[in-house]
């Protein structure tokens, strides 16, 4: 109940402040013009987009091998890539349950592919939340405090010491003791057996640059419709994080639909021309179906042909 609530609340508020934004700056919007070069950058940011998609599904087959699950890197790809576009759909957890299955198939360890759909989140949250502790002095005035620059520095230890097989080993022999009694009776996964033997250090730095390619994407797009300079970079990149950080993990925003849009504004309406700033978040969200659709479609299409 408090959850659907809960819910409401998120896309009320987000669906008012958008609204808002649009209309307080609906004018300066319709009178933005993007040019025959700055239509190119948008193509690129697509492409980039598409990329940083690729990427992460190739990231994820790596955690499936830290798991000693010997894997077909290019099926999982393409299962990562079509059911990419499942996240949109009511719910948020479909494109989660066709890879879990997909990996099922692969390895024949339910427990290995369940963790793995697991850790991936958990790793792209991690990365995410590392960049806007690193660049995040960017977004507050309190950028020159010493008191604030050492409390970023213990968020930054305690997030990359929570990813240590010491604390998340134990977190995952609990969450199998909650679910031991839906296992089939003669024992034959082997989920209670999964375990991460080390610190999952490639595939953390393949989450961050994911991130990395995501946050190039958004910084082209706001190119695109106006000028950016070399040291705005680190704002936009930490801005970015956090917002997409936040679509992320708010419950009832399938993939971060409006809640993304929503932070992203308010980081930088103050560091940007608001019109701007509007213009480019609604086209990266459209570079980001459209790279997300061209991604399941190519996967499609490579399976189709390699049968």
């Amino acid at each position: 109940m408090w959850k659907k609530i809960l819910r409401w609340v998120i896309l009320g508020g987000t669906l008012v402040f958008l609204g808002k934004a649009l209309k307080d700056h609906w004018q300066e919007v319709t009178n933005i013009q993007i040019d025959t070069s700055g239509w190119a950058i948008l193509a690129i940011a697509t492409g980039v987009t598409l990329l940083a998609h690729t990427w992460a599904g190739w990231v994820w087959t790596w955690i499936l091998k830290e798991l000693n699950q010997p894997v077909v890197s290019i099926e999982l790809i393409q299962v990562y890539l079509k059911t990419n576009i499942a996240k949109y759909l009511p719910g948020n957890i479909w494109h989660h349950y066709g890879r879990i299955v997909a990996a099922k198939n692969a390895t024949g360890s339910t427990g290995a592919a369940t963790l793995s759909v697991v850790l991936e989140p958990l790793l792209m949250a991690a990365a995410a939340l590392i960049i806007v502790l690193v660049f995040g002095t960017q977004l507050t005035a309190a950028n020159t405090n010493i008191l604030f620059l050492i409390l970023q520095f213990l968020c930054l230890a305690v997030v990359l010491c929570a990813l240590h097989p010491w604390f998340l080993n134990p977190v995952i022999h609990f969450v199998h003791k909650l679910k031991a009694k839906k296992l089939d009776r003669q024992g034959s996964d082997s989920s209670s057996n999964v375990r991460i033997e080390r610190y999952p250090v490639r595939p953390l730095l393949g989450e961050l640059a994911f991130l990395g390619l995501r946050g190039a994407g958004f910084i082209l797009t706001l190119f695109a419709l106006g000028p950016v300079n070399a040291d705005q970079i680190p704002l936009l990149l930490g801005a970015f994080s956090f917002a997409w950080l936040l679509g992320f993990v708010v419950p009832g925003a399938p993939g971060g639909l409006g809640v993304f849009e929503a932070t992203a504004i308010a980081l930088l309406q103050n560091h940007f021309p608001a019109a701007v700033v509007i213009s480019a978040i609604a086209l990266y969200r459209l570079i980001s179906i459209v790279a997300e659709t061209a991604g399941a479609a190519l996967a499609w299409l490579d399976e189709y042909l390699a049968k």
